[in-house]
């Protein structure tokens, strides 16, 4: 007889019965890898923004905190070790000792981050680790709170803001289209990672794409490692010819060993902000949903007396709530090399943690805000949140590039403020009721106005 594809440990934490095993891997996990981990699926968003898929997943998660306690839960899946977190502390006990023991490359992360780069510090262990993770936080300035070349990136914000102005009243009207906003928002991208001369580079962008929808499939499809030999090299010409005021320039005065590998940590910039550009559009729709806190941040511009970009911190707390509500990274991995003991019980080396942040993030049992707009609580110290909330994971392996992300996804929100009175036509979202626990970037309209 074949074993089942779920099974129950006799040992160990808690253990949820065989049907919330099913519960947990075809309610939660599943709907959710579905949507594209690495990139987005258009067709299953609308699926799962109509069924919506990720509330009754929290509701799954709620459930079986109720009926289980703290947690982790413990069961196998296609003879994976999996432990599934439900208590915010773990969260970040699990984080904070992120990559001993809690490792960041996991099976299922190494399977899919190498259709892309194979020596990905996402996806490396020990010293190979170390040495990329230091120079992924010394190009990207992960603690300089803004980014010394800010006054370079903002006048690459404000001009592709002003081509899009131009794109949208030449072509389109006065709507603007997730389309439209991406294509703008990917030629910042490149002209910030690479220089000027990569504005209109948009097949390398179609190239890791492509890589990326491979790599949704992680185990399942094989590598196109002539894409991936064709994605590198192009990166490393504009390494060898990096335009001035860029990330590239940088690396190109600094000394990065082999071992670093300066041109396989560039993918994962690439697409980090693809879902970066998700996140400050969505962010475009709560502010057009929301006039009063629109009308703070066009308030905090006006107070800019250099009229900087770089000092915005109401919409920068705006872009963090729009993270909590709709998590860009719905699965944070942890695979623990040793085994680790819980109040409920001990869980074997070898285990792979998993933590969906949209629980965590909307838990209406324990979040009076969970499901509306409350951009002030991250005006506040880190200390007065409530646990669970990880908008770029946490930890020593929280993600190297949330303040560059940060801000130029605020620079971007406040060019778009500067030119443009924007109404959202599509979808409807009303202040006064609860916000969707799906919202589909792709579906995103907004009339605009001057």
């Amino acid at each position: 007889m074949e074993a089942p594809a779920i099974s129950i440990p006799a040992r160990g934490a808690s253990a949820p019965s065989f049907a919330d095993g099913c519960s947990i891997c075809f309610g939660v996990l599943l709907p959710t890898i579905a949507k594209g981990v690495i990139i987005r699926r258009p067709a299953i968003m609308t699926i799962a923004e109509h069924l919506d898929l990720d509330r009754r997943a929290i509701q799954r998660m709620q459930m079986l905190n109720e009926k289980y306690g703290p947690g982790p839960l413990y069961f196998r899946f296609f003879g994976r070790s999996l432990a599934m977190v439900l208590d915010p502390n773990d969260v970040h006990g699990i984080l904070d000792h992120s990559p001993d023991p809690f490792q960041v490359a996991t099976l299922e992360k190494t399977a899919a981050i190498s259709h892309l780069a194979p020596k990905n510090v996402l996806i490396s262990r020990g010293e190979e680790r170390a040495e990329r993770r230091s120079f992924n936080e010394e190009v990207l300035e992960t603690n300089n709170p803004v980014h010394h070349l800010a006054e370079r990136f903002e006048h690459v914000v404000l001009e592709e803001a002003r081509y899009l102005r131009d794109d949208i009243g030449d072509k389109i009207g006065d709507e603007l289209t997730w389309q439209a906003f991406s294509d703008a928002w990917m030629r910042i991208v490149r002209r910030v990672i690479f220089g000027d001369t990569a504005r209109e580079d948009r097949e390398i962008t179609e190239i890791i794409a492509q890589l990326r929808s491979d790599a949704n499939w992680a185990f399942l499809r094989p590598r196109r490692t002539h894409l991936r030999t064709q994605m590198l090299s192009r990166i490393g010409r504009y390494l060898r010819r990096a335009g001035s005021g860029s990330l590239a320039d940088m690396i190109a005065h600094m000394h990065a060993t082999h071992v670093a590998a300066p041109e396989q940590q560039i993918p994962q910039w690439l697409f980090a902000f693809d879902p970066a550009g998700m996140a400050t559009f969505r962010t475009l729709a709560l502010l057009a949903s929301h006039p009063h806190a629109a009308s703070r941040v066009r308030d905090e511009l006006r107070e800019q007396t250099d009229q900087s970009l770089h000092y915005l911190p109401f919409a920068r707390a705006c872009v963090l709530e729009s993270l909590r509500l709709w998590p860009t990274t719905p699965l944070i991995l942890r695979e623990a090399d040793e085994e680790t003991q819980w109040s409920n019980g001990t869980i074997p080396a070898g285990a792979s943690f998993i933590i969906f942040t949209p629980y965590f993030h909307r838990d209406a049992r324990r979040l009076q805000f969970a499901d509306n707009f409350s951009p002030d609580i991250w005006l506040l110290g880190a200390e007065t949140r409530p646990p669970g909330l990880v908008p770029f994971s946490d930890g020593p392996a929280a993600c190297p590039g949330r303040r560059l992300v940060l801000l130029l996804s605020t620079m971007m929100i406040g060019a778009i403020l500067r030119q443009w009175r924007v109404r959202l036509a599509s979808p409807r979202l009303d202040a006064s009721n609860p916000l969707p626990a799906t919202l589909n970037h792709f579906r995103i309209r907004f009339d605009l106005k001057p």
